[in-house]
């Protein structure tokens, strides 16, 4: 796929005498996303594996490992290993949240999102795909510029089985101005909310499942990041953070009815009291805790951790004390 380049990839991709190999150039430039929701569609093959340019394979064998697991395991709907990192012209480290253990295996779908709902930790160009996720699931959604591919694995594992192998097998490229430096350092708040966007869509498709486990898991994980945004706005105002009233918009605009609501603004609330707490600021934390329990007075967890923080350094005491334990 040729995004409109300005080098030679035409004659490079020509001067390979292969009946397998097709050069399609847009006929102007579709932006990544684009560029690999066509190169999807054209794809034939049982199996998808996006790399971009800047990225490479580092072991010979890769696809045919990647294949035979493939293969023997119909359940699985990809599989990728860990990345090494690739700067300056060397090889420089392997990309540690990519590493998931040093024996292979096979992940129940659901397991491996409690990882990935935490954060993205498959490295895109390690990753091939089974081509009926895609036909089941869909491309690259368009509303996440930063995170489409976070959101796929997410959305394949909540109905297929995900595969690891331990060795790490591909080169990922980094550069000072690559795409998500650029919007880590011009516009941050676009990795915010395609980072909420991905869990909030990921929670809907869970819900049109009946995945009520995977549910909670989403909920949990949208409320903890609210309160670690707003957390930071309280107390490190160099970062980038986020205010409880742009907190309780998002809420808004992502929840379905005024019920989803309210049970999400009681989970924010008791996450930001764990937030502060942990900064051993009490009062807040208090504060935040009972402003959990008006909006959800059946929290027992909320309620456990509001009493013992009344009987004070006491309290404090046992918790800690529980917590180390």
């Amino acid at each position: 796929m040729d995004d409109c380049s300005p080098d030679d990839t035409p004659q490079v991709a020509t001067s390979f005498k292969d009946s397998r190999i097709i050069h399609i150039r847009n006929e102007s430039n579709l932006g990544h996303l684009k560029n690999y929701n066509k190169g999807i569609s054209w794809a034939k093959g049982k199996y998808v594996w996006l790399i971009s340019a800047d990225d490479f394979l580092r072991c010979s064998s890769i696809v045919e490992r990647y294949i035979e697991v493939m293969e023997g395991h119909p359940q699985v709907g990809y599989i990728f290993c860990p990345a090494v990192r690739f700067q300056d012209g060397r090889e420089t480290e392997v990309v540690g949240w990519s590493v998931h253990g040093h024996q292979d295996r096979v992940f129940p779908g659901h397991e491996f999102l409690t990882k990935l709902l935490l954060a993205n930790c498959v490295c895109a160009p390690t990753g091939m795909v089974r081509k009926v996720c895609y036909d089941r699931v869909g491309l690259f959604p368009l509303s996440m510029p930063n995170s489409g591919d976070w959101y796929l694995w997410c959305h394949f594992a909540l109905y297929h089985a995900v595969a690891y192998l331990a060795e790490p097998m591909v080169c990922y490229r980094t550069f000072g101005e690559n795409m998500s430096e650029g919007l880590k350092k011009h516009n941050p708040r676009v990795i915010t909310e395609d980072n909420f966007r991905v869990r909030w869509t990921v929670r809907e498709e869970a819900q049109k499942s009946n995945f009520d486990s995977i549910v909670a898991l989403c909920d949990d994980t949208i409320a903890t990041y609210y309160a670690n945004l707003i957390a930071a706005e309280m107390y490190e105002p160099n970062i980038y953070r986020l205010t409880f009233e742009e907190c309780r918009k998002s809420i808004e605009h992502f929840s379905c009815n005024i019920d989803e609501q309210v049970e999400m603004l009681a989970r924010v609330y008791s996450a930001l009291g764990d937030q502060c707490y942990l900064r051993r600021d009490y009062p807040k934390a208090r504060e935040n805790y009972m402003a959990a329990l008006q909006h959800d007075p059946s929290a027992i967890t909320t309620w456990a951790k509001f009493t013992i923080l009344r009987l004070g350094r006491l309290g404090i005491r046992i918790r800690d004390l529980a917590s180390s334990i």
